[in-house]
């Protein structure tokens, strides 16, 4: 989920930017390597929709996205609804790339219609379809217990045996009450020239602590780099090694992957920690194992550009470069493209496999999804130290008045956060639940502009994929999010009475 440290950047772009790219001192943007001499154009990319009209159903829904792509909140979208086991909805709205923005080589191109099949960076839906997941894996399997401080995994988090930092749990990182800040220090030109993933992981395990551990809730991408790291430490693997072969290959996620900059496959060019098009000079060979193919890009919704170090853009070499196929997450694209807390690319189908896997296993249903039902029950209810049953019932009934008053809030009980292991279930960042689904349902937002929420008490899920990012100072679409979860609800006689 974005947050307000994140925000405050894209503040500080619009009146920066301009006068960075153009006239910092001592600018002077690094030429793409040559690869081949005289590269012929990269292909134009002009796929022809797949989407056919909305059932008459989910027309609020199409509408509501339609809205938006007209005030520009958004260039474009895919929405996925599942419900009772199948895809009800599944519908492309818009660009992914609008005309006159580069295209793969670099050049202005047509504009790209958006395709049920677009590829998108998910941000911090990473978290919980990747690091959560595996985490919950490696619970199952006995390798570590949630309230385990996280120095007796990682002995650098606290090499000085701080009696802080040791009541820092594996609980508290995936409840997001650990007392971490946001993010790591990006100050400095750390990752840009070339990613530096052990500086990432180093600077997670030794930012300090902004308040006391189990007191609060803060959302924060260095808790989830560091339960990265601590699967890497236990399996004795990379994440994106990991999560492929436990969590997206058994569920069937053909694309869905973490996309390092150093597994690209294929003609391409690296110029510090991204990745972009080359023409080919010969014929492709296969990728091997762990790698991932560059033909690829043509179908990934470009994010934003690069704008990390303004203050000196030539410590950038990918200054201003439109990111398409490179993680938008500053400190995992400084960490190489694989990081707990951002990095996974995936489709709207992909990830309303997940869900629906989790929801039929959730459910006691014949499954693939790669966690035991006891263990998704844990996974998916309030896990914050501190937690009790009452909480859902209580938080719901102030959900219902408030919703009554035409006044929801979030949360609903004011200061009652409440966080799974890795799924946000009422907190500040609730809003895309809507106004139908009750709490007790769960999900997960990015900061690029996707969502997902499911519903096990309807066994439903919403996904919406967007890259709302790409267009420079948009309204957010905090308030879309629940709206089209809301529609989506409505369209399916939700908890009618």
């Amino acid at each position: 989920m974005p947050v307000v440290g994140k925000l405050v950047r894209w503040a500080v772009v619009i009146v920066v930017l301009a006068l960075a790219a153009a006239s910092a001192p001592g600018y002077a943007p690094r030429a793409a390597p040559t690869v081949v001499a005289g590269p012929p154009r990269a292909p134009v990319t002009l796929p022809t929709p797949e989407s056919q009209p909305p059932a008459p159903e989910f027309a609020a829904i199409s509408k509501l996205v339609d809205d938006a792509i007209a005030a520009r909140q958004l260039p474009g979208a895919v929405v996925a609804v599942g419900h009772g086991g199948r895809v009800v909805f599944h519908q492309a709205y818009g660009s992914r790339k609008l005309a006159g923005e580069p295209g793969l080589d670099g050049s202005p191109a047509p504009a790209e219609p958006m395709t049920e099949n677009t590829i998108f960076d998910l941000a911090s839906l990473t978290k919980c379809l990747a690091t959560a997941t595996a985490v919950m894996q490696l619970y199952e399997q006995g390798k570590l217990q949630f309230d385990d401080p996280v120095q007796k995994y990682l002995p650098e988090f606290n090499p000085a045996n701080d009696p802080q930092r040791a009541r820092v749990t594996v609980r508290t990182l995936l409840t997001n009450t650990s007392g971490e800040g946001i993010d790591v220090s990006l100050g400095d030109p750390w990752g840009l020239d070339p990613p530096d993933k052990t500086e990432g992981v180093h600077r997670a395990l030794v930012t300090p602590l902004q308040s006391s551990p189990g007191q609060g809730f803060l959302y924060s991408d260095i808790n989830y780099i560091l339960l990265g790291a601590l699967v890497e430490k236990i399996t004795g693997e990379a994440e994106d090694v990991y999560v492929q072969r436990n969590v997206f290959a058994p569920l069937g996620m053909q694309d869905t992957r973490y996309l390092p900059v150093a597994k690209a496959c294929g003609p391409h060019q690296v110029w510090g920690a991204a990745v972009g098009w080359a023409p080919a000079s010969q014929a492709p060979a296969p990728c091997p194992d762990g790698a991932w193919s560059v033909s690829l890009l043509p179908r990934i919704a470009p994010t934003a550009r690069d704008e990390e170090s303004r203050a000196d853009p030539s410590k950038n070499p990918d200054f201003f470069r439109l990111l398409r196929g490179t993680v938008h997450d500053p400190t995992a694209r400084r960490m190489g493209g694989v990081a707990g807390n951002a990095g996974v690319f995936s489709t709207a189908r992909d990830v309303g496999s997940y869900a629906q896997a989790l929801l039929d296993r959730l459910a006691g249903r014949p499954s693939t999804f790669p966690l035991r039902q006891a263990t998704l029950e844990v996974m998916t209810s309030p896990q914050q130290p501190g937690h009790t049953p009452q909480q859902v019932d209580a938080a719901n009934r102030a959900a219902r008045a408030a919703i009554a008053r035409n006044a929801p809030h979030y949360p609903a009980i004011p200061g009652q956060n409440l966080f799974g292991f890795g799924w946000d279930i009422d907190t500040g960042f609730s809003k895309p639940r809507g106004l139908v689904f009750p709490i007790g349902s769960f999900g997960n937002t990015g900061f690029t502009g996707t969502t997902l929420w499911m519903d096990p008490g309807s066994d439903t899920y919403v996904v919406l994929l967007t890259n709302s990012i790409h267009l420079r100072g948009s309204p957010p679409i905090s308030n879309l999010r629940g709206q089209v979860a809301t529609a989506a609800a409505r369209a399916l006689s939700l908890y009618e009475r």
